[in-house]
């Protein structure tokens, strides 16, 4: 089943169930994705790995969405923002542990002959492609910063 009639289908629970915040998120999963696939020069179809950049973007705008509002002391709408990226996460593969998302790019570096900062920009796209949708974006800089460094 595609990833359009998933969230459809769990559209129509969420309303019977009268859920606003899941309601919310998958609206918003499903508005990205048909703008995606009506966007020119687009076929009609959109790939797994747009599907999964999409919902990966949705994910990152509602944790900074929430951590703006949680430093301007607006706890009650970061924990919607919170929330709403946790109903959009359901849709994501599984995330990969830290340990194991370091022992790929400590392989990567070895594998490639990294030794300093001024490889990492090299070994951040060969991550990122490695690990997409497995990890978040951030996580993978981080490592990979910590381990040139």
């Amino acid at each position: 089943m595609s990833l359009i009639n998933r969230i459809s289908e769990s559209i129509m629970f969420a309303m019977k169930e009268k859920d606003t915040v899941s309601l919310e998120s998958l609206r918003a999963i499903k508005s990205s994705l048909l703008l995606a696939q009506t966007q020119k020069g687009n076929n009609s179809e959109i790939s797994k790995d747009q599907e999964i950049k999409i919902l990966q973007r949705l994910v990152k705008q509602r944790k900074e969405s929430a951590d703006i509002y949680l430093a301007q002391n607006r706890s009650e709408l970061a924990e919607v923002e919170i929330n709403q990226s946790k109903i959009i996460e359901k849709f994501l593969p599984e995330q990969m542990s830290l340990d194991q998302i370091e022992k790929i790019i400590s392989e990567l570096i070895d594998k490639n002959g990294a030794s300093g900062m001024k490889d990492m920009g090299k070994i951040m796209g060969i991550a990122s492609k490695e690990l997409s949708g497995k990890a978040d974006g951030k996580t993978i800089s981080n490592i990979v910063r910590a381990k040139l460094s």
